[in-house]
């Protein structure tokens, strides 16, 4: 295999066949030695993370594509830490999808004066552009068309999707007696024409979820699926 791409949780590789195979590490994202999803660095070393996310990626992914949902991935290996999925181009250098359910996070800091911390948001969608130096800016669908980086049917259709992904998630979350509060997906263009798949990953460290009003550790989440 070639590998293609070293990034902050995990490694890509191309296979012989044209198949895109991801190796899951033992980091998070974070600051200070404390986990947050909404953080673009690394921020701790959690033996173990590695495998957990893709134990919890696998079942939700799997859950996704039961539904009929276009998404990149094809097999999971537990013992290896790796999953082979469809090969996908990212759109511009790669954009984060964000569905809110409650204000909590990045949304909070930059609208406390506005609206109360955990304040219902009802599926509140928004996008960021990959970018450590900037620390992920808020870009908007006019901003998108405006720089090529997506059309305004792309942008609907994933804004659609979204919605669709995260609620069905965050009803899986529920009857394992469990809160969604905000989910960061990521999607790409397949191979064939018009298509638009989620890819990436679906752990616990791309999620907040609550258990009555305490905060389930990404690592924990695997525990109340299984």
């Amino acid at each position: 295999m070639k590998r293609i791409y070293q990034g902050k949780t995990k490694d890509v590789y191309e296979k012989e066949d044209g198949t895109i195979r991801l190796m899951f590490k033992d980091e998070m994202t974070g600051k200070d030695g404390v986990f947050d999803p909404g953080e673009n660095q690394v921020g701790l070393t959690v033996e173990g993370s590695g495998r957990s996310g893709l134990k919890v990626s696998q079942y939700f992914f799997e859950l996704l594509n039961q539904a009929g949902i276009q998404t990149h991935f094809l097999a999971a290996d537990l013992e290896e830490k790796s999953m082979d999925v469809k090969k996908a181009v990212v759109f511009g250098q790669g954009l984060e999808v964000i569905c809110r359910y409650k204000a909590v996070g990045s949304f909070i800091r930059r609208y406390a004066d506005y609206i109360e911390s955990g304040a219902d948001l009802n599926g509140y969608v928004e996008i960021t552009i990959k970018d450590d130096e900037r620390q992920d800016p808020f870009i908007s669908k006019d901003a998108l068309v405006l720089l090529g980086i997506l059309s305004e049917a792309e942008y609907d259709l994933i804004k659609e999707q979204t919605k669709r992904i995260c609620d069905l998630i965050k009803e899986e979350l529920a009857t394992k007696g469990l809160t969604l509060y905000d989910i960061k997906l990521e999607f790409g263009r397949g191979e064939k024409p018009g298509e638009i798949m989620l890819i990436d990953e679906l752990s616990g460290g791309n999620m907040r979820v609550f258990n009555g009003e305490e905060s389930v550790y990404p690592l924990d989440l695997e525990k109340y699926l299984f």
